[in-house]
Formats: C-alpha cells, sequence, structure tokens
C-alpha cells in the first residue's frame, strides 16, 4: 500500500489529457531538439476544459504533436513533458515504468560498493519532471517542485520502494522536503514532513570511505550533495601530507576527504553554524577532529585577512552555493566567482593546486572558464588543469535540457609567473 502524507489524497490509477496547448511558429526549439520544457512565451493558444496539473497535449503552430505534459500557467515553465508518444497513457504502468527505468539506469553506472546514497531520480533527466528521490542509507527523501508532477509524488514514493526492493535495498522511512522556494513560483505551498511513519532524521551514511551524518529533515535541499561524490575523491591524490583550505564547506565533504587521504592539516569554514556543527560531529565520526577543524566565517571576509597574514596551502577548494538563479543575475555572479577564484589563488602555494566549481546551471562552463582564467591573469599566475568533470552519474545530464547541466568542477595545479 502507498504511504499517505497526512491530508494528502490518493492519487487516481490514470489521468486523462484535458486539452491542448499549440505553439507559435518558430518556438519550441528547446522542446523539439530534446528538452522538457514549454515556456509561457512560446503558447499561441489552448484549448480544452482542463485545471492547472491536468495533462494536456502540445501541438506544434501547423498541428503536428510533439508530446504531452502537464500544465500549469501560473509558472514560466508552463507545460512539463511526461512523453513524447502520441496515445501514451499516464497510468500507474508508465508511472512504475519510468521508476523501474531510473533505478536500472543507476545499478548499470554506480559502483555496487557506493550506493548506500544515491539519486534515485533527477527529474527531467529521467523523464519524471519535476521531481527529485535520494536514498540515503534506507531513508529516501522526496523534492516535488511541480505541480503536475505532486499528484504523482506518492505513486513515485511507492513505486520507488518497491523497485529498490526488488534490487535488495529496504526502504524504512521516507521523509518529504518540499520546501524549496521555488514551488511559490508553482503556486505552491512549501512543505516537509514525513511519508508514512516517523523515525530518527539523522541518517548515517558512508561514501568514498567517509561517514556522514545527513539531516534529512534540516540540512539544505535533501540533507546532502550527492553530486559530487567523485569529485570529493579527486581531489584526495594531491591532499595526502597537504595543508588544505575548504572554503564552502557545508557539512564538511570535501574537508573530511581531504583529512581521510592523509592531509597534514585542513581547515573548512562555512557561514553557516548549522553547516559548522555538522561538519564538527562528521569529523569526530571518522576520528580525523584532530587534523580537520571547522570555522564559522564569511567567505568573502575571510580569505582577504588570510592573504593579508600571509598563509599559503598546498590546496584550496571553492565549493560555493549557486551565486545566480536567474538570467538577470549572471554578471553579479560572474563577479563574485572571479573574486573568490582571485583570492584562493593567492592563497595557493606556488606548484599548489586550487579545486574550484560551480553549480549554478545558469553559469555556462565557457563563462565559467573564462572567469577562472580572468582571475588568474589579474593575479598573474599560471594554471595547469588536472581535470574538468561535472555532476556524479546518479545526476544524468539530458542533452538540449540545459537545466540538467549545472556543474562545473575543475582541479588546477597553480604556479607562479615563470
Amino acid at each position: 500500500m502507498p504511504l499517505l502524507l497526512a491530508g494528502y489524497k490518493k492519487e487516481t490509477e490514470q489521468m486523462m489529457v484535458s486539452g491542448i496547448v499549440t505553439l507559435k511558429k518558430g518556438c519550441g526549439r528547446t522542446l523539439k531538439a530534446g528538452g522538457a520544457w514549454v515556456y509561457d512565451n512560446e503558447i499561441a493558444s489552448t484549448e480544452g476544459c482542463f485545471e492547472d496539473g491536468d495533462l494536456v497535449e502540445i501541438h506544434d503552430f501547423d498541428g503536428y504533436f510533439l508530446g504531452t505534459g502537464f500544465i500549469n500557467r501560473k509558472s514560466k515553465i508552463t507545460v512539463r513533458v511526461m512523453s513524447r508518444v502520441k496515445g501514451t497513457v499516464i497510468d500507474d504502468a508508465f508511472i512504475e515504468m519510468r521508476v523501474q527505468n531510473a533505478v536500472e539506469y543507476r545499478i548499470s553506472t554506480i559502483k555496487e560498493e557506493d550506493r548506500q546514497a544515491f539519486r534515485v531520480i533527477f527529474g527531467e533527466a529521467d523523464w519524471l519532471p519535476g521531481i527529485v528521490v535520494d536514498k540515503f542509507g534506507e531513508v529516501l527523501v522526496v523534492q516535488s517542485l511541480a505541480l503536475g508532477i505532486d499528484r504523482f509524488k506518492l505513486k513515485i514514493v511507492e513505486f520507488t520502494r518497491k523497485v529498490l526492493g526488488e534490487y535488495g535495498f529496504a526502504i524504512s522511512g521516507v521523509y518529504e522536503r518540499s520546501d524549496a522556494k521555488v514551488r511559490e513560483l508553482e503556486g505552491m505551498k512549501r512543505i516537509k514532513g514525513f511519508i508514512g511513519p516517523e523515525f530518527d532524521t539523522k541518517v548515517q551514511i558512508v561514501e568514498n570511505g567517509v561517514r556522514y551524518i545527513v539531516d534529512v529533515e534540516d540540512g539544505q535541499k535533501t540533507g546532502f550533495f550527492l553530486d559530487q561524490k567523485y569529485n570529493r575523491a579527486a581531489i584526495r591524490p594531491m591532499c595526502k601530507g597537504a595543508r588544505v583550505l575548504d572554503c564552502f564547506t557545508h557539512t564538511g565533504s570535501f574537508a573530511l576527504n581531504a583529512g581521510m587521504a592523509g592531509a597534514k592539516e585542513v581547515l573548512g569554514v562555512d557561514a553557516s553554524e548549522l553547516a559548522v556543527r555538522q561538519a564538527t560531529e562528521n569529523a569526530v565520526l571518522n576520528g580525523i577532529d584532530d587534523i580537520v577543524r571547522f570555522e564559522c566565517h564569511d567567505v568573502f571576509e575571510l580569505l582577504p585577512q588570510l592573504e593579508k597574514n600571509g598563509e599559503k596551502f598546498d590546496v584550496v577548494i571553492l565549493d560555493p552555493p549557486a551565486f545566480t538563479k536567474s538570467r538577470e543575475s549572471v554578471k553579479k555572479a560572474v563577479r563574485g566567482y572571479r573574486e573568490i577564484n582571485l583570492r584562493g589563488m593567492k592563497l595557493v602555494k606556488d606548484g599548489g593546486f586550487l579545486a574550484t566549481c560551480s553549480c549554478s546551471h545558469f553559469m555556462e562552463p565557457e563563462l565559467f572558464t573564462k572567469t577562472i582564467g580572468e582571475a588568474a591573469r589579474d593575479v598573474h599566475k599560471r594554471l595547469r588543469q588536472v581535470e574538468y568533470r561535472t555532476q556524479c552519474c546518479d545526476h544524468p545530464v539530458l542533452w538540449a535540457a540545459d537545466e540538467s547541466l549545472y556543474l562545473k568542477f575543475y582541479i588546477f595545479q597553480v604556479c607562479d609567473e615563470k
């Protein structure tokens, strides 16, 4: 039986198509290239008797069928595509098939030893637009961000538990973190709480041999950033015997990987007191709190102070939150990324390493690369690229759906001009 959150109604077994959305001539290029969204300014007309959240067919200006998706006229993303095959029935069997495919993809791409915690469903990239499901040990965390998919949410949870169980993953509890501000853009309330029986929301996981306590109730987003899993492992070779600075450490993941790799000394900093407390708990949990310590600082204020004090590090890690969540604020974000990278490079010893990233999909790869290069020129540093990576494979990139490619991660050796 599906688990029900108090106040929710059980979904119907099948949703019927209630209308037609017709695109303007020349619009829908992203959709036609394989994307999953139709924007409000691409729509020429709508017809039919439907409510927001209902299913509609998407037609090109000439009547050509393009797909079926759910509509929300309150959102700039007015239609999110569920299927591109005409006549597809969106019912329990369809939802279970989508979940089955998502789980099978993870089993095919994630190493067996890394399956304790992973993203099970990644919205549009798994053709279930607007919903995320993460697995932490025996706990699932679900985040529903779009009106239409919210109607399928409990079915998705039910089938995720079922399919994971078929692969030997026992799920003992489910928590909902649909408290993101973006829900308000969909005309939805922000909610969080248990789906089914209550349980201890401090969940312990192991990733890359590092133990973490994940706070699924009060941690950021779903509680832990799974997308950096293999990027955290990538910094390990250059951290042995090193003095390491981890900026925007959150719950300490990069800092802890550095400590477990044999770093001599690691300082992790974050502006959140809660994050620093959680990171410190994680250091104690791994028995490396004598090597890895955490302090609460504003990174933009701390880096110039460290430079003034003559501090130098073998490895500097910059993992900031998204500085931009819209195209309108990209210029301001560029200044922020340039500033922290410039300051970070100044703190790296000659021949040391800088790991730097951006998690905003509006900060496109070319622009992020250009910004780092400009920062290096400004401080007269030469960069040797060690690696360029994106998000972990459980966060697949759906080509033509630009929003699914958001994480850019570089490791550089930083050298003085010679």
